[in-house]
């Protein structure tokens, strides 16, 4: 099995080293009204101190929408770090020590942080696949999913209006926990990261809900996104309540 990890760039199944399986961290910010204006103005400050921290393969700070999926809406009261770590060790030490975390425990109401390890992930971000090489094989347990996509210009309308109800089938398939809609850019560059007891239950989702099946018919059909990815990730540690 090939496995390709950025442009140009694959290894095989048996080339994988588990010890260079990242560990990958979902952190949601939620900030009381006197502190939004001051998580507002870090999404662009917080790029050059992340830059900096030894051991982060990959990292996005995003937005969020309102309610528990993307939404047209903003949620000026939530932000989120998406980081990918080298170890386990390297993310730790970032979120016991790193004043870039201290600095937000100061000024945010709560602070919640999923840790999760890669199982499979297709597609690229930003011209590369961050999550891969995959650690070891799902062996039950919680799983996490992220489904991201820069959707083009001539299929937003058709995107925002299948999303609503799409969105509204997340509650209904049993397994669920919880989830929130994250992105780069208002509208066009958006995400889904959502949590579920077993992998059985992301399957009935993907594939049992027929507005699901469907959804995904039409955006091989008319070529929705310029650039996605899919992945699917172990819980191996989750604050409560998440997120």
């Amino acid at each position: 099995m090939i496995i390709t990890i950025g442009k140009g760039v694959n290894i095989t199944a048996s080339e994988i080293n588990k010890k260079d399986s990242p560990i990958t961290t979902l952190t949601v910010f939620h900030f009381a009204k006197r502190n939004r204006f001051w998580a507002f103005a870090q999404m662009g400050r917080a790029g050059r101190k992340l830059k900096q921290v030894d051991g982060l393969r990959f990292y996005k700070m995003l937005g969020s929408g309102r309610g528990k999926v993307f939404s047209l809406r903003p949620d000026w009261s939530r932000y989120a770090l998406l980081g990918v770590w080298d170890s386990e060790e390297v993310a730790r030490e970032f979120f016991e020590n790193s004043a870039f975390i201290k600095n937000y425990r100061q000024q945010a109401e709560r602070i919640a942080t999923v840790k999760l390890r890669t199982i499979s992930a297709h597609g690229l971000w930003d011209g590369q696949n961050p999550f891969l090489p995959p650690g070891e094989s799902y062996k039950g347990g919680q799983v996490a999913v992220l489904t991201r996509a820069s959707i083009r210009l001539n299929r937003l309308v058709a995107f925002w209006r299948q999303a609503a109800t799409v969105n509204r089938q997340f509650e209904k398939t049993p397994g669920y926990h919880s989830s929130i809609g994250i992105g780069e850019a208002p509208f066009v560059r958006q995400a889904t990261f959502s949590i579920w007891e077993n992998l059985e239950a992301v399957k009935e989702f993907a594939y049992g809900a027929n507005e699901h099946r469907q959804t995904i018919q039409r955006v091989r059909e008319e070529g929705w996104y310029g650039e996605e990815l899919f992945a699917r990730f172990a819980v191996i540690e989750l604050d409560q309540p998440f997120p």
